[in-house]
């Protein structure tokens, strides 16, 4: 992975292209993202639970980051072709993680899943996702 893609990197390059995403990675390799999101001042679903809608966020976001290593460079306009998730449990927490790792590559696209968990239990996952992003002709 190429010295430039570094956590400082992707959170700097994410918070002046898209500031609201609310996620922040926090650790990044050839084919990984980590990323979080601080759930302080998040409206949650009644009995505490994060909602899905802020899972998914989050998932799509990891993928985000993790293109980022794998095609070697910053690009905007990377876009979700397709993302799926499925809810494990129920998701309560102050934070909620996720790791995005590399399936596959092509010219075009890039395929990942990505597990979340709540603050520190990473053996708990609370929901799976798989998804695609499309990659700009360069």
């Amino acid at each position: 992975m190429p010295r430039d893609i570094t956590t400082d990197t992707v959170n700097a390059f994410v918070s002046d292209c898209y500031p609201q995403l609310g996620s922040r990675c926090l650790d990044i390799g050839d084919k990984f993202a980590v990323a979080e999101y601080d759930l302080t001042g998040v409206a949650r679903r009644p009995g505490g639970y994060i909602s899905g809608p802020d899972q998914f966020q989050l998932a799509d976001g990891a993928l985000w980051f993790l293109v980022f290593a794998v095609i070697d460079r910053f690009e905007e306009m990377t876009v979700t072709s397709e993302l799926s998730i499925r809810y494990l449990r129920p998701a309560v927490g102050e934070k909620l993680y996720a790791r995005a790792e590399l399936e596959a590559r092509s010219r075009r696209s890039v395929v990942g899943s990505v597990s979340l968990w709540c603050d520190n239990d990473h053996e708990k996952k609370v929901s799976v996702a798989q998804g695609t992003y499309s990659l700009p002709l360069a």
